[in-house]
């Protein structure tokens, strides 16, 4: 698959899970304002349903204060003897409705019963249904004044129950006993049953009361409510409520949407992984295919010398020179070596696959095995005109290693640092020893080209090599500084580079000294 076919796959996933998570976050986010806002609103409504309570169990108290007052006047005065005198000359008046009649008309029939004896006076048919009209209309006027009287009356009872009520001090007009059974039942009836804890305070804030187990968790989101609304400014008092588990109730009702969102993120995950294990993955097999380009090319030399000096042994004049055999059976012999190191390097790939190489541990003196590397390399780097400077100075140079893989380590940082010489400039290389506390530390510095500050972290992955372009200046597989930093983790040791572009580099090896 191409790299921007896998660019374009990652891009629409990508936007497609963030899209659904967006609209998952935003889903939960609006459930979470919508359940606030029915909090908020159940509350308020059960609290002003409280305050209702309170006057009504306000009035009634009056009321009855009121009925047991009027009850013992009124057994005051029928304690008092009384003489009760009917006067001879007041009239005692019946009225007589007769319907009997099969008409629609109906006889008013007045009777006035006087101690006289006079006698009965009938009124006439149509005299009587003048009479019938005027009572009807006397019944009504007298029933509206009646009303308006009582409506009179009652609004002055409301008018002295809220001024004389707000005279008296909150403990004598509330009980705050009944007023947390008012707020537990409200709650319960407007689906709140969680634990509330509440104050009672006056317009300036003093406290009149607070529930026996109160606490300050949660009192930065309370609910205010006006325990008499009627009251006159001056008098007014609150009721303060909160919810110490206000938000875990909240969040408790919208638990269900959670799974749903964490299995989106885990999704999301597995799918960055994913890309990140193809563009690994694709980058593996580039890194390989330059390794099989240069694998080819480092063998395809060797092979053409050692194929061109068999052809010459062919020829009768070689045969017949001493000097000529020697030198050409010299080139066989050399670029056999060659090619039997190249092909161990190659063979060093199996080492990386294994989770520990097998070394054959001994007492060493880094500075003289330092030293012989360095006496074997200088030939090589007086070819380019070079210079190695050693620089020995640990003191306590014994170290407990496998001989040959420190030796190729040390060989491998120097034959580096002359791959990649400046080709305009002469070689400096410099091999320095010291001490730490309980440690050995080699340092091998070039004045080389350098490595730029986004390849560091590369550089002793396997098979990497620095880019210097489409070509085959520089030889190699890219296995050196992978292979040099295992045997030194594996020797307990660490290794790091210093590198500048156009100033050189300096690979820094600590290891644990023999004591140690």
């Amino acid at each position: 698959m191409k790299k921007s076919t896998i660019w374009i796959l990652g891009i629409v996933m990508g936007l497609s899970f963030l899209s659904l998570l967006y609209l998952q976050v935003s889903y939960i986010e609006e459930m979470v304002k919508m359940r606030n806002e029915q909090f908020d609103e159940s509350v308020k409504r059960s609290l002003y349903q409280v305050s209702k309570n309170l006057e009504y169990d306000e009035t009634l108290r009056y009321l009855e204060k009121d009925v047991a007052e009027t009850e013992r006047v009124a057994l005051s005065s029928q304690a008092v003897p009384q003489s009760v005198a009917v006067e001879n000359d007041k009239e005692v008046e019946a009225h007589h409705y007769d319907i009997s009649s099969p008409s629609s008309d109906f006889e008013l029939k007045t009777t006035m019963t006087k101690p006289s004896g006079l006698p009965k006076a009938m009124i006439s048919r149509k005299h009587g249904e003048n009479n019938i009209l005027q009572t009807s209309k006397s019944l009504q006027e007298a029933i509206k004044n009646r009303y308006l009287h009582q409506r009179v009356l009652l609004d002055e009872v409301v008018l002295n129950i809220l001024y004389k009520s707000s005279d008296k001090a909150l403990s004598e007009r509330v009980n705050f006993k009944n007023l947390d059974g008012y707020l537990k039942s409200e709650f319960v009836n407007n689906g709140i049953d969680i634990p509330y804890h509440f104050t009672v305070t006056d317009k300036d804030g003093r406290e009149a009361y607070r529930c026996p187990d109160y606490e300050d968790v949660g009192s930065e989101n309370s609910y205010t409510q006006i325990l008499f609304p009627n009251d006159p400014p001056s008098r007014i008092s609150f009721v303060k409520v909160h919810f110490p588990s206000r938000q875990d109730y909240i969040f408790d009702s919208i638990s269900f949407m959670l799974p749903s969102l964490a299995f989106t993120l885990v999704l999301l995950i597995t799918f960055i992984f994913t890309i990140y294990i193809a563009f690994r993955q694709k980058k593996l097999t580039e890194m390989k295919n330059d390794f099989i380009n240069n694998m080819t090319h480092e063998f395809k030399t060797p092979i053409s010398t050692i194929s061109l000096a068999a052809q010459m042994l062919k020829d009768p004049a070689v045969g017949k020179s001493p000097q000529m055999f020697q030198h050409i059976s010299g080139v066989i012999n050399d670029e056999t070596k060659r090619l039997r190191f190249q092909v161990e390097k190659v063979l060093q790939m199996s080492m990386f696959e294994r989770q520990k190489a097998t070394l054959k541990m001994k007492e060493v003196d880094a500075n003289d095995l330092i030293s012989g590397v360095i006496n074997t390399f200088t030939l090589k780097v007086e070819k380019y005109n070079g210079k190695i400077t050693a620089d020995l100075k640990a003191e306590d140079p014994n170290i407990f290693v496998d001989e040959m893989h420190f030796t190729n380590v040390i060989f491998n940082l120097m034959d580096n640092a002359v791959k990649y010489k400046k080709p305009e400039d002469d070689l400096l290389l410099t091999v320095t020893t010291w001490n730490e506390p309980g440690k050995l530390c080699v340092s091998i510095a070039d004045n080389g080209i350098g490595i730029r500050k986004e390849d560091l972290k590369k550089i002793f992955d396997k098979f990497y090599r620095v880019h210097t372009g489409n070509l085959h200046d520089v030889k190699g597989f890219g296995l050196g500084l992978a292979y040099v930093k295992k045997i030194i983790q594996d020797h307990k040791g660490t290794i790091r580079i210093e590198s500048e572009p156009g100033v050189g580099s300096k690979f820094i090896i600590v290891l644990p000294l023999l004591n140690n």
